[in-house]
């Protein structure tokens, strides 16, 4: 019933070929518009509009060494580097 279709990126403007199962994925979904990007251009505009993460550092309360985390260490909070963090999840 369908069949791939050659469609031109909105963004960098290279050809993309929307699949027959993406096409059917779509009417299943009741998606009416035909994607206007390629899928590398697609990523990039998700992955554009994502805070990028703050890491802070601190000293693994195991091994001494230096640790990057995602929040900022408090007094009295443990923090563990990410060798030391597995070993413990392993458990």
């Amino acid at each position: 019933m369908y069949e791939d279709k050659k469609l031109v990126c909105k963004d960098c403007g290279k050809e993309f070929v929307f699949t027959a199962g993406e096409q059917e994925f779509f009417a299943e979904k009741n998606l009416v518009h035909e994607p206007q990007r390629c899928k590398p251009c697609r990523i990039a505009r998700k992955n554009a509009s994502k805070a990028e993460r703050v890491m802070y550092t601190g000293i693994c309360a195991t091994c001494g060494k230096e640790a990057k985390v995602p929040f900022e260490p408090k007094n009295g909070k443990p923090v563990y580097c990410d060798d030391c963090y597995s070993r413990l999840n392993k458990d």
